[in-house]
């Protein structure tokens, strides 16, 4: 039998149904990006199969992609379907980030829907809308209301995302026991396993695609599996039951992103995940105030001192009382505290029924503590540790928040840590079942955070969390979350790679907001052992790995050691007006460029990976007719991360113009951040 063959509008013919299908192909739905860029086409084969095909400027990135959806309990919804309608509207607008990358987002898209229905006798419709930028394509799945879907129960999508070429893909593992912790693989894409998003792909003609979700509510994360070839298919997180979505009424899904660009920079300027979210839900969060933090914690992760209580604990009235003169004489705003809490006695990993996120230890005087900052000018931060134990995290909001607000805290810090799958869900009833960390239910729990904590004008920094999916537009209380082996790594065994935060900017990054906690001047962990970085790389993490609130997650003491560096740990802000990413290729080096917001400062940061390189660089972002003076911290030309010169660091600075092109080298390991500040 030869296949019938159809058309999609972009001079290409493709295969569709067999002959023995039972109708004709209907003909082929399209829409363009509003400046052409961008062709999103919709086809039904003749078994009444949907599949979708994006191409870019006439070149096809997506083939046709299968739609539809795998139930528990009936029939799955993938042929039989009919078009009964399409709708196109454009939009154009702007809208302003509370704090961000950038101040202001421009949301220019066109939107297609396709209405579809099924022919057989269940008679289910639905609509696939997709929202083209010139930058990248977002489509959902939307269920009305309708008699034979009362009640919904998802067993995994069908969604393909079947790519027109073979590239190189960078991507880690999904469904392992450590979460979101694991380094990136780098792959041929049709090497790829069953991996987390964003995935991240430059395909072999040098476009490059990042593959993602936007605004994850009420609903599982999407993994995706390749199926054959360069063929990935969606593979939802599982809950504690059989069906991995459950659904009353009418519901969507998340949008399944892809930003496409002809480079890396490209991927990272897309506010194409930030669009597809809701506008902000809370009202006025004008109380929330980004900043650096210092913390009683480095000790901790060093193995030096304990959360918990006794002879090493950290969180004790003395400790810090010495962590808020720190941080006040450094302008440091807040201070994290771990281990301040009841609870951290005893095994607390996967088990956190004991913590008590109102009740301060003895040896901890919040009262006190409290008031001493104050007069110095240094909140604190309170961390509730979790330890998998979400439920009865939940029943102590209300006393948790205004625990926080009652104490001046503006932000607290959550934690999950349990294994993946391991998260304690108690129901009304008291039955206790097994979640995972980017299940259905913690997608919810998350946004219960979020308003909850939202009641006492308190943001959080989520670890252990789920994905990024730019849900910080819609809950600008989230600001920021960890998720993808931190500095913390660094301390440990098996500590993370010089090109790790290479590849976080054009991966992890692409999520949203990072608590990387930065800063380790001292290049030591546990044992001694040492970090793989220069200390001019560890000044540029301020810059490239963006957060609003940013830890200087090294020691007092050990931030006297090196006064110089530590100057622009106190001028670096937090908050942007705009971000550039001037020269970079994912995984071996990348240099930002940010404009602080509600000044005419500009801070550039750049790291590499194991390779000594240069960084070669335009300074055309700066206003033309302006001197500034650069403030440079590089790399010393002797400075390498596998030898004992790796504090080797030169402080130097020049006056620069708009005109200017600048040249830095950046040492194996290591990295560059500068200060421009206008003199005229």
């Amino acid at each position: 039998m030869k296949p019938i063959r159809f058309a999609l509008g972009l001079g290409l013919a493709l295969a569709a149904a067999p002959a023995l299908a039972q109708q004709a192909p209907a003909a082929p739905v399209s829409a363009t990006s509003p400046d052409g860029t961008l062709r999103v086409t919709l086809t039904i084969d003749g078994d009444g199969r949907a599949a979708y095909a994006i191409s870019r400027k006439d070149k096809l990135i997506l083939a046709p992609s299968r739609l539809g959806f795998l139930f528990t309990d009936v029939a799955k919804i993938d042929r039989r379907l009919v078009v009964t309608g399409t709708e196109v509207r454009d939009a154009d607008d702007a809208w302003t980030q509370p704090w961000g990358e950038w101040a202001s987002i421009r949301n220019r898209f066109r939107e297609l829907k396709v209405h579809l229905k099924e022919t057989s006798a269940l008679a289910r419709v639905f609509t696939v809308t997709f929202r083209l930028y010139e930058d990248g394509v977002g489509f959902r799945y939307e269920f009305p209301e309708q008699p034979n879907m009362a009640r919904t129960n998802v067993a995994e999508e069908l969604t393909e995302f079947a790519f027109a070429q073979d590239g190189t893909a960078w991507w880690k593992p999904a469904f392992l026991w450590n979460r979101e912790e694991y380094l990136y693989n780098k792959t041929p894409l049709s090497a790829v396993g069953t991996a987390d998003t964003p995935i991240t792909i430059k395909l072999a003609d040098g476009t490059h695609v990042a593959l993602h979700e936007a605004a994850l509510v009420d609903y599982s994360g999407m993994a995706v599996a390749r199926s054959e070839g360069t063929t990935l298919r969606a593979a939802l997180t599982p809950g504690a039951g059989e069906a991995k979505v459950r659904k009353q009424g009418a519901w969507t899904t998340p949008w399944r992103t892809l930003i496409v660009a002809d480079d890396a920079a490209g991927l990272y300027h897309s506010h194409l995940m930030l669009n597809l979210n809701e506008p902000n839900k809370l009202g006025d969060v004008s109380w929330f105030k980004p900043g650096k933090f210092a913390g009683v914690w480095w000790n901790m992760i060093k193995g030096e001192w304990s959360w918990a209580r006794g002879p090493k604990h950290g969180a004790t009235t003395a400790n810090v009382k010495r962590y808020i003169d720190f941080a006040a004489a450094n302008g440091i705003p807040h201070l994290l505290v771990e281990g301040w809490n009841v609870g951290w006695d005893g095994d607390w990993f996967g088990n956190g029924n004991d913590m008590d996120f109102a009740r301060p230890t003895e040896d901890f005087d919040v009262k006190a503590l409290v008031a001493y900052g104050k007069q110095k000018g240094v909140r604190l931060i309170g961390h509730h540790e979790t330890g998998g134990a979400a439920s009865h995290y939940e029943k102590q909001f209300d006393k948790a928040f205004k625990f926080a607000a009652d104490n001046g805290y503006m932000v607290v810090k959550t934690g999950y840590v349990t294994d993946a799958g391991q998260i304690e869900r108690v129901d009304a009833d008291g039955k206790a079942y097994r979640e995972w960390h980017e299940g259905q239910w913690m997608s919810n729990h998350f946004v219960r955070v979020a308003e909850a904590a939202a009641k006492y004008k308190v943001a959080f920094d989520s670890h252990e969390p789920i994905k990024g999916t730019g849900l910080q537009r819609t809950y600008p209380n989230w600001v920021a979350r960890e998720g993808m082996r931190g500095m913390e790594y660094n301390s440990w065994a098996g500590k993370n790679p010089p090109e790790h935060e290479a590849n976080l900017v054009f991966t992890r990054m692409l999520e949203g907001p990072m608590d990387f906690t930065p800063g380790i001047v001292s290049l030591k962990g546990e044992k001694d052992s040492n970090i793989l970085s220069t200390l001019a790389k560890q000044l540029a993490l301020y810059v490239v790995i963006y957060s609003p609130v940013q830890m200087v997650a090294d020691t007092p003491e050990n931030y006297a050691k090196f006064p110089g560096p530590m100057k622009f740990i106190r001028d670096v802000p937090t908050d942007w007006q705009d971000s550039r990413v001037l020269n970079g290729e994912i995984g071996d080096f990348v240099t930002i460029a940010r404009k602080q917001r509600g000044g005419e400062g500009w801070y550039i940061g750049a790291v590499g990976d194991e390779q000594e390189r240069a960084s070669a660089f335009k300074l055309d972002f700066l206003t033309p007719g302006k001197r500034y003076k650069a403030e440079i911290y590089r790399d010393g030309d002797q400075a390498d991360y596998r030898t004992d010169r790796r504090h080797d660091i030169v402080i130097e600075s020049r006056l620069v113009t708009s005109a200017d092109t600048m040249n830095l080298r950046i040492a194996p390991g290591g990295g560059f951040a500068i200060r421009l500040v206008p003199v005229n």
